[in-house]
């Protein structure tokens, strides 16, 4: 489940991208949490964002997204099998898992329910607006938004195409879970997401740290050296 996680974190990380060429760096954390029987040590971490008209991505040292919009295709990297696998879009992720992943994808269909808490945060420069957010995906998942319109680029146009070529595909949404995420208005620049692992409290925080205007590498949407292409997304991270 922490590997569904980490492949959820980083589709809602994308479901803020729009404007043109913007790099966004974001210090993540994990607690300590013990699942049956097994403790996993607190964990510290840093990801990326590159923002251009059509293209996102979100790096991190587990899992990377590359998303073509011109091109209809997203890719995803995975840094510890050093293995990526693309895909078309539409996505439809259950194509892209592995038979027993795909079973399990097939029965989890994501609900929300979001409440705006009404009150303002500074965090960095960024005037944000607080959100809680209940989630259901085969667990319940508790999270607090911080969120904010007071950032450097337009989000709303690049929005509208991503989360009907990516976000509903892998997270199965249906229009009132859609609505719902919808609510949350701005760029999310902090959040806190609580997962209960039966009974076990996983806590992670992601909080932006840098927004800046630039052009994005032409290597970041080149696959690494040496990785081989693999037709399911392999599940380690």
């Amino acid at each position: 489940m922490r590997k569904t996680l980490a492949l959820l974190t980083a589709v809602l990380a994308l479901a803020a991208f729009a404007g043109a060429d913007y790099y966004v760096k974001s210090k993540t954390h994990t607690d300590a949490f013990s699942l049956m029987g097994k403790s996993q040590p607190a964990k510290d971490g840093v990801q990326e964002q590159w923002i251009g008209t059509d293209r996102f991505a979100h790096i991190s040292s587990g899992l990377s997204v590359l998303v073509d919009l011109g091109k209809s295709e997203a890719v995803f990297i995975n840094h510890k099998s050093r293995t990526y696998t693309p895909a078309s879009l539409p996505l439809d992720m259950a194509k892209l898992l592995p038979p027993q992943m795909a079973q399990m994808a097939g029965m989890m269909k994501m609900t929300a329910s979001v409440t705006p808490l009404g009150t303002t945060k500074k965090i960095g420069s960024w005037t944000c607006q607080g959100y809680e957010a209940e989630i259901t995906m085969m667990m319940p998942i508790k999270m607090i938004v911080w969120a904010s319109t007071d950032v450097p680029f337009d989000f709303s146009h690049v929005m509208g195409k991503y989360v009907n070529n990516v976000l509903q595909g892998t997270m199965r949404l249906d229009e009132a879970t859609l609505a719902e995420l919808k609510r949350i208005k701005g760029y999310w620049i902090a959040y806190e997401t609580v997962v209960d692992m039966m009974g076990s409290p996983m806590r992670t925080t992601v909080e932006v740290v840098e927004i800046s205007e630039k052009s994005t590498p032409a290597d970041v949407f080149k696959i690494p050296e040496g990785y081989s292409k693999s037709d399911t997304l392999a599940m380690t991270m």
